[in-house]
């Protein structure tokens, strides 16, 4: 039932509600909250999950030469656009600007290698259209797919449809349609896909993939051009844009025709197929001529900084496992403050097993030297596995552990643990130092993981803040999450938002879905579900750590309580000879854990919290008892044994105490077992529930209700039950009767409450102020500052030199593969056509004096008038030529 509100509080919060697209926070599990306080790995996606998965195309390159970048009359980049205006299109989607005026003048002229470079990107795809109310509508596969298309529309190359066999565009000239001979389609191996259509009796191959895969299939006459489009696509992804490298062939019809045949046998052979078949696509994808490379850009999410820096500050290691270049990852892991300047980042990017190992081993030895330079540790055994905890070095407070360089010595233990640094004699001179990243190439990482250098790979990763792999496929995902999670022995959480994330999600202890542009398949396949990345904080930090503080005071208590109850029976044993004769009446047994003692740890269950949701978010340092389960252990679980066992004592041998001497106002004696029985068990239920109280941090009026309501419901139900009333409506001899009225009615009975609540309640009591006062922890400094705001003056200070020091970063993100197998063969079978339609076709202005229909504030990043159904519009002055927009579901950035 808790586990079952606590998902609930997940499902209500409405700051984790996200209304441009209307989603909500989704809990799909009720088992897992208390481990979202104990994530110390999470590893995460980068496109559509750090960022918008909103791609535009932003710039390109034609045979060595650079377009979208403009220059002034002296010949220096602008910077600053926004007091540029963009070039006005016939045809063109309202998130896309562009202001490069070159490549329109080449348009016009007819520029061949231009020409051919819009061609193939008109052609060379699996888009479908589709007609809605006369405008169609562009279906890709993925957003990089869709927006490359619509962007050689805008520049008046328009795919118009498609059939089985052919595919008609309108070039600016004419419109053309071209027998389509073959789709040589795009998978995870292959990181490429490739068109072989028949134009004028000519076979022309066009192909598009990862600048990696179409370098090693270039011609040898393309080295130049190859060497200045790396340059370009360095500079791309030093822009943060994602990357796609494009080129051509020309093929004979001999050549054509034996490939075709051989391609027609494996497509029927039985054994081995696909790779037969990808054996043949290898074949003709050689001397390939390169057309040029296509840069789009995809900003981060709202808020996805702040997120990864407070998740950081929490102990959590980030891992981003991508599909992009190493310069784009390292681009966009400064801009979400994954990595930092003042971070030591290595690059692991060998294309062999041994170029790998030798790496492994330097950035090992480079790490070692570090940590000796910087705290002083003598690391005697160098081939024993690293470890911060090993030299006592607390990886959230490296400043705190730094060697004093004004002192001359090494600073360090005898035992070789680094020293406590107190003072600095010159903080502007030490170097700064955030800890240590990795960056690893696809191809590397094949060669790391595998079982002769997966444990090397591992020992680095964890001695890393951050790590980021990058060009990897979704079963290289799946290994990395499993490498940690079998030798880490640590709860994981893999995050991600579509279909080529689920094999992560699934292997991962817990898995996180976002419902973004990819469709649902991460989102059905999660534990736990939500619109945006920024959203994770809230669900670690708040929901997370209050689920793990209040089942483990849960299960504490609940240890306690029950052997305090049970342990009495046993005692009584000694006295009764250890027959069946119970302790307690058999009414009280029924209900001791249903009415007496359940609802106070219910509300302590699904209510306590130790400071607010703004404060959790505020110090993440808080969220680290969870990893290091200090709220519950074996030496809690022992504690909580122990407790209850001395409360039993206490509850049974006090009253006992009490009453084997005593007599009633009458003078009977007082020490008859029902009397005995009722006094401890109405000792017993107030104490556990007074325990409890002690235990709850935050009280509320419910919990005063069901606290003190629990309280008086146990003498109403005794005095009730213990009445005549019940003795003569069921004519019964219950041996109870008139019980609670008659030791209710003792002063000894008060007296023995009284004591036996002070010897059990003022010990905790002092001790936990004892430790307030002169021993307390993260939690109860927080629970201070929030009543006192003692820390105000002391953070804005930190904060105001963490300003200072910290450098501006343009946010930008990066281009990757969507990872999955791709439409051609539902193309070509005749299963997948586009509607047809009349086209009609306007010549193509455009212009840059005029200001677009919407117009795009760059300052607040929004843009005006601007929903789903305003992007379906009509042209008025031309109604009957349908105006092609692709829909695509925009948010403010």
């Amino acid at each position: 039932f808790i586990r079952l509100l606590q998902s609930k509080w997940i499902d209500w919060d409405m700051k984790m509600y996200y209304e441009p697209n209307n989603v909500p926070a989704q809990a799909r599990t009720t088992t897992l909250n208390e481990e979202l306080g104990q994530i110390e790995y999470i590893f995460s996606d980068k496109t559509g999950t750090l960022t918008q998965n909103i791609m535009t195309f932003n710039k390109c390159s034609v045979r060595g030469k650079l377009y979208g970048y403009v220059m002034d009359e002296a010949g220096n980049e602008i910077q600053d656009l926004e007091k540029l205006r963009p070039i006005e299109f016939e045809e063109k989607d309202d998130d896309f600007e562009w202001y490069d005026q070159k490549l329109m003048e080449a348009i016009k002229r007819n520029d061949p290698d231009v020409y051919e470079f819009f061609t193939l990107l008109s052609i060379c795809h699996t888009v479908m259209t589709e007609v809605k109310d006369g405008k169609i509508v562009y279906q890709a596969q993925s957003p990089d797919e869709n927006a490359l298309v619509s962007a050689s529309r805008t520049f008046g190359f328009a795919y118009l449809g498609r059939t089985q066999s052919s595919i008609t565009v309108r070039l600016p000239a004419r419109e053309e349609t071209y027998e389509i001979l073959h789709i040589l389609d795009f998978d995870n191996d292959r990181k490429r896909m490739s068109v072989i259509i028949k134009r004028a009796d000519k076979i022309i191959l066009y192909c598009k993939g990862a600048d990696s895969k179409i370098k090693e299939r270039l011609d040898p006459s393309e080295k130049n051009i190859m060497t200045e489009t790396d340059e370009h696509l360095n500079k791309f992804a030093t822009d943060g844009l994602r990357t796609l490298c494009l080129a051509y062939k020309e093929l004979n019809q001999s050549e054509y025709a034996r490939w075709a045949e051989k391609l027609a046998k494996a497509n029927t052979s039985m054994e081995k197929r696909e790779e037969k078949v990808s054996n043949t696509y290898e074949e003709i994808e050689t001397n390939l001529k390169l057309l040029g490379a296509t840069a789009i850009e995809d900003k981060l999410q709202d808020g996805v900084p702040q997120c990864i820096e407070r998740l950081a500050r929490a102990g959590i290691k980030i891992w981003v496992l991508t599909g992009d270049k190493v310069e784009t990852a390292y681009n966009i892991g400064l801009s979400c403050r994954l990595l930092t300047n003042d971070m030591e980042i290595q690059v692991i990017e060998e294309d062999t097993e041994d170029g790998v190992a030798k790496k492994l081993q330097e950035v090992r030895e480079e790490m070692i030297h570090k940590i000796e330079q910087l705290f002083g540790v003598d690391i005697e055994d160098r081939r024993k596995r690293l470890d911060w905890k090993d030299w006592g070095i607390d990886v959230m407070k490296f400043d705190q552990y730094r060697k004093d360089g004004a002192s001359g010595g090494k600073g360090q233990r005898q035992n070789g643990h680094a020293a406590v640094t107190t003072t600095d004699a010159n903080p502007q001179e030490r170097e700064l130092f955030e800890g240590f990243g990795l960056l690893v190439t696809g191809q590397a990482l094949a060669y790391a993981l595998n079982e002769k250098l997966k444990m090397q790979f591992l020992e680095l990763g964890t001695m890393c803040k951050a790590v980021v792999c990058c060009r990897v496929t979704p079963l290289q995902k799946a290994q990395v999450v499993e490498l940690v999670m079998q030798n880490e022995k640590k709860i994981t959480l893999a995050i991600g938002d579509g279909a080529n994330d689920v094999s992560m999600i699934q292997k991962a202890h817990i898995g996180v879905g976002i419902s973004g542009q990819e469709g649902r398949q991460a989102v059905l396949a999660s534990d736990y579900s939500f619109g945006q990345f920024r959203f994770l904080e809230r669900l670690l930090l708040v929901h997370g750590r209050w689920s793990y503080l209040r089942i483990s005071k849960f299960l504490r208590y609940f240890f306690y309580k029950n052997f305090a109850f049970t342990l009495c029976h046993f005692w009584f044993g000694f006295f009764s000879g250890f027959s069946a004769q119970t302790l307690y009446d058999p009414f009280f047994v029924a209900t001791y854990n249903v009415f007496f003692s359940s609802l106070p740890v219910l509300a302590l269950g699904v209510f306590d919290q130790d400071v607010s949701a703004d404060h959790s978010l505020s110090k993440p340092h808080l969220y680290t008892p969870g990893q290091n389960n200090e709220f519950f252990n074996k030496k809690i679980f022992a504690e909580s044994v122990i407790h209850g066992i001395l409360t039993s004592c206490i509850i049974f041998f006090v009253p006992y105490l009490s009453v084997s001497n005593s007599t009633r106002p009458g003078g009977m004696t007082q020490a008859d077992l029902q009397s005995f029985g009722f006094i401890v068990a109405t000792v017993m239920a107030i104490i556990v529930n007074l325990e409890n109280a002690l235990e709850t941090w935050y009280w509320t009026g419910l919990y005063h209700f069901v606290l003190w309501g629990t309280i008086v419901v146990h003498f109403l139900f005794h005095f009730a039950l213990y009445s005549t009333i019940i003795w003569k409506i069921f004519n019964t001899n219950y041996a109870y009767v008139g019980v609670a009225q008659a030791v209710l009615s003792t002063g000894n009975f008060w007296f023995t409450l009284f004591l036996t609540c002070a010897i059990l309640l003022l010990p905790v009591f002092c001790r936990e102020f004892f430790r307030m006062r002169f021993m307390p922890n993260k939690t109860d400094r927080a629970r201070l500052n929030q009543k006192f705001r003692t820390e105000e003056k002391a953070a804005f200070v930190a904060h105001i030199q963490h300003k200072l020091r910290q450098s501006k970063r343009s946010i930008r993100s990066g281009y990757a593969f969507s990872q999955q197998a791709g439409w051609g063969p539902l193309i070509t079978s005749g299963r997948m056509q586009s509607k047809s339609i009349t086209y009609t076709r306007q010549p193509t202005q455009t212009t840059n004096t005029t200001m677009p229909k919407y117009h795009k504030n760059r300052k607040t990043h929004t843009l005006n008038e601007l929903s789903p159904k305003n992007l379906l519009r009509q042209d008025k002055n031309n109604p009957s030529n349908p105006e092609l927009v692709r829909v695509t579901h925009l948010r403010p950035s």
